[in-house]
């Protein structure tokens, strides 16, 4: 069939894609997200592609509508810092890690994620899990369910006020949250610095205070996180405890 003369061919319009950023410290990983999402969902657009969480952040293209990250980065940065940080600025989270336990679920939807994935899962399933976030923070009234031929959502938790069925496990509603100690501001001034790299004199300097004071504040952290069976005696445990209960800055 001849096309008419002199008619152009306009394109048809299109619903603007759903910008993703993607966060991973591991480049091989990063790259292959990004490439399964450009060959395989032509609705997204990966608009922030970052090694970093301070490329993230500062990327001219942040906040996207959702942000697919690591549960674990080499920088000192909690993953309970960096999901609150993209919900304060109106992006959705999904978080994917090769970490599968009952523990990281938790923390990662406690902290406000929409879904936990298993870097086991397919690609598929990815952005299967992707897409329906999306739906539902928009509002679009997609059902909660598994896509066709699959059965359940497998080893995919989602936050329980997004409302999808066949969920790994309800981690918001059954796992209690970790017991964090009350910590006073003096306290919490000295660990963080303590944690993120300076010594117990720097620290002093930093706050005005003796090498003494500092030596006291630390020793009633670990001394709290102890009474809650959280052993912070070494400084590797001290870090983690910190970053566990998001008080990382």
């Amino acid at each position: 069939m001849r096309a008419e003369s002199g008619r152009r061919t306009e394109p048809v319009p299109s619903e603007p894609r759903a910008t993703v950023a993607v966060l991973d410290d591991h480049a091989v990983v990063l790259d292959g997200i990004i490439s399964w999402v450009e060959r395989h969902a032509p609705d997204l657009e990966v608009a922030v592609r970052a090694t970093t969480w301070l490329e993230l952040v500062r990327s001219p293209r942040f906040p996207v509508d959702l942000v697919v990250m690591d549960f674990q980065l080499a920088e000192p940065v909690s993953i309970e810092s960096r999901v609150r940080t993209c919900r304060a600025a109106g992006a959705a989270v999904v978080v994917v890690s090769a970490l599968d336990s009952r523990e990281a679920r938790s923390r990662a939807l406690d902290a406000g994620a929409a879904a936990f994935v298993p870097k086991s899962v397919p690609g598929t399933r990815v952005l299967d899990v992707v897409r329906l976030v999306l739906s539902r923070v928009r509002g679009d009234g997609a059902a909660g369910r598994a896509p066709d031929g699959a059965v359940g959502w497998g080893a995919v938790a989602f936050a329980p006020w997004l409302g999808v069925a066949d969920s790994a496990d309800e981690v918001g509603s059954e796992t209690p949250r970790i017991p964090a100690p009350a910590l006073s501001g003096s306290e919490l001034t000295a660990v963080r610095l303590y944690v993120a790299g300076r010594t117990t004199t720097e620290v002093a300097d930093a706050m005005g205070v003796s090498y003494e004071t500092v030596k006291t504040y630390l020793r009633r952290v670990r001394e709290k996180y102890a009474r809650l069976d959280r052993p912070a005696s070494r400084k590797s445990d001290l870090t983690r405890r910190v970053a566990e209960d998001g008080l990382l800055e």
